[in-house]
């Protein structure tokens, strides 16, 4: 049981072997997707071994990382969130929580570390495995770090790992409002302003929770005011209207700079992304996404349409949404969305159109852990 572990602990480093060497050809790993692991064998302990699958988009490869041991919680458990290259992991027996960075520690010389979370009640279904997205406010090593996690029911909670016994529900006030519209918002913690966010209905809004999480359970409310629609024809502003709609807050480390991320999707016969996870109905396909910097003027947030954000590559997964300059990682492409969900591909800002990956040989056709993970070093 994760609650049995006192405090954090780390784990000696591990003895793995890379399919792939290139890999490690440099001190940072470039952007990856989790595809999943193929057990290798179980031991007597309980713990098991795995290979890891990744997939690299600046090379279009699929990166086998050999016979990680996963320890008996996590190989009981199933990945249920991720958030800095770090997985929330759910055993489905006790329903206890922990947080590892075993997909981000899988150098030769790295140390896994695990922390215990208190399990997680939905307050207002029995679906506590229904977990949208998490954010966290910094690494999880430290003391002050506080984990988010947003449910389907539009239900909120936070906790500290190091202190809290239990989590604290904030999103008593979504549902009292009745905001049936936010549980394809996605959740994400701001470190410019210390605070978590998470779009309103239709992504015209903000609603922000600080850090003080036992004294100030209601949130901020941000009217967001729009500017620079794009030019479009009637008949397809007709047919973005009747799109499904996900909404990302993403913002880049380096500078701070926030962009707000629409993404619509529509309904269609056939899927065009032979590469895509299993969680996604096939009958659903991205249409576009549409870019908003944000400008903070005394009138309030401005959202300014985009088609230029630069040297910014935006990664939009179940996990949380993070930008990556791509001049910082060989291969990536600038002003671009990288997106795994209603499809799996890369989207142009600036000609909007989408490149679907196709499955490299030997890869999963489906795969259940649509993760990206950041950029770590090794």
């Amino acid at each position: 049981m994760f609650r049995s572990l006192i405090g954090l602990f780390k784990l000696p480093p591990r003895n793995h072997t890379l399919i792939h060497s290139r890999l490690f050809s440099s001190s940072v790993t470039p952007p990856c997707l989790l595809l999943g692991t193929t057990l290798k064998n179980n031991l007597p302990d309980g713990s098991d071994v795995r290979d890891v699958l990744l997939f690299d988009p600046t090379k279009e490869e699929m990166l086998t990382v050999s016979n990680i041991t996963f320890p008996e919680d996590l190989a009981g458990s199933r990945q249920i969130g991720s958030a800095r290259g770090w997985g929330i992991f759910s055993n489905d027996h006790d329903r206890s929580l922990c947080i590892s960075d075993i997909y981000s520690s899988l150098g030769p010389k790295s140390t896994l570390t695990m922390i215990p979370l208190p399990p997680l009640v939905a307050v207002h279904s029995n679906q506590t495995n229904a977990v949208w997205n998490v954010a966290m406010s910094s690494s999880p090593c430290d003391q002050d770090c506080v984990v988010a996690a947003k449910l389907l029911d539009r239900q909120l909670s936070l906790c500290r790992p190091h202190s809290d016994m239990r989590w604290t529900n904030v999103g008593e006030i979504l549902a009292e409002n009745n905001l049936q519209k936010l549980e394809n918002s996605s959740l994400m913690y701001s470190k410019r302003e210390r605070r978590f966010y998470l779009p309103g209905p239709g992504g015209n809004s903000l609603y922000s929770w600080d850090l003080h999480l036992k004294k100030n359970k209601v949130p901020s409310f941000h009217e967001l005011m729009f500017r620079d629609l794009p030019e479009l024809d009637d008949s397809e502003w007709k047919l973005l209207g009747w799109c499904c709609r996900t909404e990302h807050l993403v913002e880049l480390a380096s500078s701070g700079e926030r962009f707000l991320v629409k993404c619509c999707f529509v309904c269609t016969q056939v899927c065009t992304a032979l590469f895509s996870s299993s969680h996604e109905g096939s009958n659903y396909t991205t249409r576009r996404f549409m870019v908003f910097r944000e400008k903070k003027m005394t009138e309030g947030r401005y959202m300014h349409y985009t088609e230029d954000v630069g040297d910014v590559c935006i990664f939009i997964s179940m996990s949380e949404a993070f930008c990556v300059e791509a001049s910082s990682c060989s291969g990536l492409k600038p002003n671009s969305i990288y997106f795994i969900g209603h499809g799996f591909g890369i989207y142009n800002l600036a000609d909007t159109t989408i490149y679907h990956f196709q499955a490299p040989e030997g890869a999963p056709t489906s795969f259940k852990d649509p993760y990206w993970l950041p950029p770590s070093r090794i």
